[in-house]
């Protein structure tokens, strides 16, 4: 029998050691502006030097990933994945959270591997900003967070097969839910002055020198209130689903591909 593992894109230790760097980098990316001490006073502008060097850092993940194992065919693949994936969020923009975009991205990346779901991420979104006037300087932290997405599927336990794998990536997949509403809420919270949530006494702003567990409390309270419990848990809901009716069919369609696509040597 043919493992998952067999039809996954081959992963250089150099490649893999970019990715894991662009990863590092664009997590402080998300996160710096917790991690300074700053004066009571002082005000945190966007951090605009990091959306210039974000797209340089992913565009660098790219070529290096597709120098070490993605030939023509498996390139074609990654079009077409892409193109779909962009059409499925033109007409699934997120409202109340239901998003089909990261169903399929979760099973590319699990059939195909780590490296292929990190490209899959980037491309899928910008692809779909371009269709649908998306770009801004939230794109940038959009394609990072789902080729992340991607890019977790693709080191899920290969060991699992049949209805085990299946509820593995349901249990990802809601995961990946709630991870991506949170991540994309902390590129943007710190820059957001005096938010105010509607029952919730005091404001949620980002407070420049503010110990970092008082911010993140603050976080916590704010993305809880404004997305967790609303978009957020219409994108589990919606990966839950597409997963449950659609995965089995789609594993099998894609791992078909891979064995046409993917050419082992040795």
């Amino acid at each position: 029998m043919t493992t998952a593992a067999s039809h996954a894109v081959p992963l250089s230790r150099r490649s893999a050691a970019v990715l894991g760097v662009a990863s590092l980098a664009g997590m402080m990316m998300l996160c710096w502006p917790l991690l300074l001490r700053v004066p009571d006073s002082a005000r945190i502008d966007p951090p605009f030097l990091f959306l210039a060097l974000l797209p340089v850092v992913i565009a660098v993940v790219l070529a290096e990933i597709n120098e070490g194992g993605m030939d023509p065919r498996v390139l074609a693949i990654l079009g077409v994945l892409s193109a779909i994936n962009a059409i499925l969020r033109g007409i699934s923009p997120g409202t109340a959270g239901v998003e089909l975009t990261f169903f399929l991205l979760i099973l590319a990346g699990r059939v195909f591997g780590p490296g292929f779901g990190f490209v899959l991420g980037c491309t899928s979104l910008f692809a779909s900003a371009l269709m649908t006037a998306g770009v801004g300087p939230w794109l940038p932290f959009q394609m990072l967070v789902s080729a992340w997405v991607g890019m977790g599927a693709g080191l899920l336990p290969r060991r699992f097969t049949g209805r085990a794998e299946l509820a593995i990536l349901v249990g990802y997949g809601v995961v990946a839910a709630y991870a991506f509403g949170l991540l994309m809420n902390l590129s943007g919270w710190p820059f957001m002055l005096g938010i105010q949530v509607p029952g919730h006494e005091g404001s949620l702003s980002y407070v420049p020198g503010a110990p970092l567990v008082e911010n993140l409390q603050r976080f916590a309270v704010y993305t809880l209130l404004t997305s967790t419990a609303s978009w957020d848990t219409g994108r589990a809901i919606t990966n839950t689903i597409a997963l449950l009716v659609l995965g089995p069919a789609v594993l099998t369609t894609l791992r078909r591909a891979a064995r046409r696509a993917i050419v082992r040597v040795g």
